[in-house]
């Protein structure tokens, strides 16, 4: 799951809303967000620049980091 996560940024170093889309439905996959899913989703967060992401995408990063206790 982690190389998955990781292959978001192989194209452009950002998050846009198709990818988070992406993010979520692996990380929620089984219906909850494990200890190893939320450790890959602070990693992929942290990379992201926040000037590069469009607002609605930054607004949903923050929903569902505060939701699943993500760094």
């Amino acid at each position: 799951m982690q190389y998955s996560f990781l292959r978001i940024f192989a194209n452009d170093d950002t998050i846009d809303a198709d990818e988070m889309t992406m993010l979520k439905r692996l990380a929620l996959g089984d219906g909850v967000v494990d200890d190893k899913e939320r450790a890959a989703l602070s990693r992929i967060f942290a990379r992201a620049d926040a000037a590069t992401l469009a607002p609605d995408v930054r607004e949903d990063i923050a929903r569902f980091k505060a939701r699943h206790n993500i760094d």
